[in-house]
């Protein structure tokens, strides 16, 4: 930032096994974008994540970021197909906004290798659709929501950069 001025700098990070303070170090830096992935629903937690990473420790990780630095846009992810309800799924989204999580992207679990979880269900592109709709009325700022959608989806990166800028330019504006 410092050579260019101009550039976002987003960080997808992990959850530092709920050490807040190491959480606040990368929040109050330069960032502009704080993203974490809760990556499922609370059941699914202990069967896809590592069992050091945990849902109410997402939860506080992405809350504490937010708190640390006023205007910081934060970012999760919800990978699907893996076993979940939408009832879970509706819950989950519902508690990524509560913490005040601004963007959302939903995508479709792949099974990468024969050694990982097998994909339990193919969602279907109207399912990805009613997700992006019901997480705009929750008012996440933006959803990302579709079969191949990750959380590094590009899609977003124009309205990620003009949420950032407009963010910045609020203050000078109201000194002006």
């Amino acid at each position: 930032q410092e050579l260019k001025p101009g550039i976002l700098v987003e960080c997808l990070t992990s959850d530092f096994r709920g050490d807040l303070e190491a959480v606040s170090s990368l929040a109050d830096s330069n960032l502009d974008v704080f993203a974490h992935n809760i990556e499922t629903v609370r059941s699914l937690q202990r069967i896809v994540r590592d069992p050091r990473a945990g849902y109410e420790q997402s939860l506080a990780v992405l809350k504490h970021a937010k708190i640390c630095k006023e205007g910081m846009i934060t970012k999760s992810s919800i990978m699907l197909g893996l076993g979940e309800t939408d009832e879970e799924v509706k819950q989950a989204m519902i508690d990524l906004r509560a913490v005040g999580v601004d963007i959302l992207t939903l995508g479709q679990y792949l099974q990468p290798t024969e050694k990982h979880l097998t994909v339990r269900e193919y969602v279907m592109p109207e399912k990805f659709q009613f997700w992006k709709e019901y997480g705009e009325s929750l008012g996440f700022c933006y959803v990302a929501s579709g079969p191949l959608v990750r959380s590094s989806y590009r899609a977003g990166e124009l309205f990620v950069e003009n949420l950032v800028r407009n963010k910045k330019s609020k203050p000078a504006s109201a000194s002006s």
